[in-house]
C-alpha cells in the first residue's frame, strides 16, 4: 500500500454543509462505524483481479473510450485525473498527464483501487455509487481526514439497459481551495457520461428508430428505440424514469397506443407521449402527417392524442 500522502489530522469530521452530502456522513457514522481519523487509503487490486474487473466491464472500456480521452484532454490542464470505475468502486481505466502521474498513484487515482463508500467513507466514486446521482466532494467534505486533500466530481454512467454500470470521476489532490472550478468540471463529467451512455445505447440498438423525450437528467438522456412497428423496445435511464419503468425491464409497447387505458397512465407516461410528440413534430418540420407516419399512428389519431395530452400544445401546432 503506497503512504499516506498527508499526516492525519487530529480532529473529527464536523458534518458538512453542504446539505447532499449529509446523507452520506450519516451512512458513514452510523451504518459503516467508520473512524473518520483512522489512517486509510484504498485497497488496490492484484493485476490478474483488475484483469477480471475489466472482463466483466468490458463493454463498458469500450464506450467510454472516447469521453474519456476527450475528457483528459480538457482536464489535464487543470490538474485533474480522470479516472473510471465499475459498479463496484473498482477504478478500470485512468488519464493522467505525466506531471501529476507519479502523485496520482500515491493518492490512489489509479486502475485497481477500490473506492467503495462503505470502506473509504464519502468520496467522489463511492458516494456516486451509493446514491445514484452526481456528486461533488471537495476537501473537507470528505469523511476520512486522510482524504481531505482530494477534491472529486463523479457522475454515475448508465448503460442501454438503464442499470449504473459505473462511474465517471474527475480527481485533483492540488485543486483550487475556494472550489471555484467545481461546477465547471461537474458540466463536463456529466456531458462525458451522456456520451457514454449515448455510446453503449446506439450500440445496442443499432438499425432502430432512435427518440428524443426531452432534455438530459443529470448524465442521462431520454431516448426510446422503437422498433419497424413503432413498438418501444429500448429506453434509457432518464427516459424509464420519464415512463416510470425501472431499469432493465423488458419493453414492448406502443407509447401512443390507440386506446384508453393508455391515456389514463399515470402523469410520467403522459408526460413521455408528450415528449415523443414533441420530438415527432419538431423532426417532421411541423408537419402533422410526417409526424404521424414516424410515431406509427394516424394523422388524425395523432390529433386526438394532441388535443388529450396537451390543448395548449395543439393550438400551438
Amino acid at each position: 500500500m503506497p503512504p499516506f500522502p498527508h499526516p492525519v489530522p487530529n480532529e473529527t469530521p464536523m458534518l458538512p454543509t453542504q446539505g447532499e452530502l449529509e446523507a452520506s456522513w450519516r451512512r458513514c457514522g452510523h451504518d459503516y462505524a467508520l473512524d473518520p481519523v483512522a489512517p486509510w487509503m484504498p485497497q488496490v487490486l492484484c493485476d490478474a483481479e483488475l484483469r477480471q474487473c475489466c472482463q466483466r466491464s468490458g463493454a463498458l472500456l469500450r464506450h467510454a473510450e472516447a469521453a474519456m480521452a476527450q475528457l483528459h484532454t480538457m482536464l489535464s490542464p487543470l490538474g485533474y485525473a480522470t479516472l473510471l470505475a465499475d459498479a463496484d468502486g473498482v477504478v478500470l481505466a485512468h488519464r493522467v498527464d505525466p506531471a501529476i502521474r507519479r502523485g496520482s498513484r500515491r493518492w490512489c487515482l489509479w486502475p485497481g483501487a477500490v473506492w467503495d463508500e462503505t470502506h473509504g467513507g464519502t468520496n467522489g466514486v463511492g458516494t456516486c455509487l451509493a446514491e445514484g446521482r452526481p456528486v461533488a466532494v471537495h476537501g473537507t467534505q470528505h469523511w476520512r481526514t486522510t482524504l481531505r486533500g482530494l477534491a472529486c466530481i463523479a457522475t454515475p454512467i448508465h448503460d442501454a439497459l438503464g442499470r449504473v454500470a459505473g462511474v465517471i470521476n474527475a480527481s485533483s489532490f492540488h485543486p483550487a481551495q475556494d472550489g471555484r472550478e467545481t461546477a465547471l468540471i461537474s458540466a463536463i463529467v456529466t456531458q462525458a457520461a451522456r456520451q457514454v451512455e449515448h455510446t453503449a445505447f446506439m450500440n445496442r440498438y443499432h438499425g432502430h428508430a432512435i427518440m428524443l423525450l426531452g432534455e438530459g437528467h443529470d448524465g442521462s438522456v431520454p431516448m426510446i428505440a422503437l422498433d419497424s412497428d413503432r413498438v418501444v423496445v429500448g429506453a434509457t435511464h432518464a427516459a424509464r424514469a420519464h415512463m416510470g419503468i425501472a431499469p432493465a425491464q423488458d419493453l414492448n409497447f406502443c407509447l401512443l397506443a390507440d386506446t384508453q387505458d393508455t391515456m389514463a397512465e399515470g402523469g410520467e407516461l403522459r408526460h413521455a407521449q408528450k415528449m415523443a410528440i414533441r420530438s415527432a413534430l419538431a423532426s417532421a418540420r411541423g408537419k402533422v402527417a410526417v409526424a404521424a407516419r414516424m410515431l406509427g399512428i394516424s394523422r388524425s389519431t395523432l390529433h386526438r392524442k394532441m388535443r388529450m395530452l396537451a390543448p395548449t400544445d395543439t393550438q400551438a401546432c
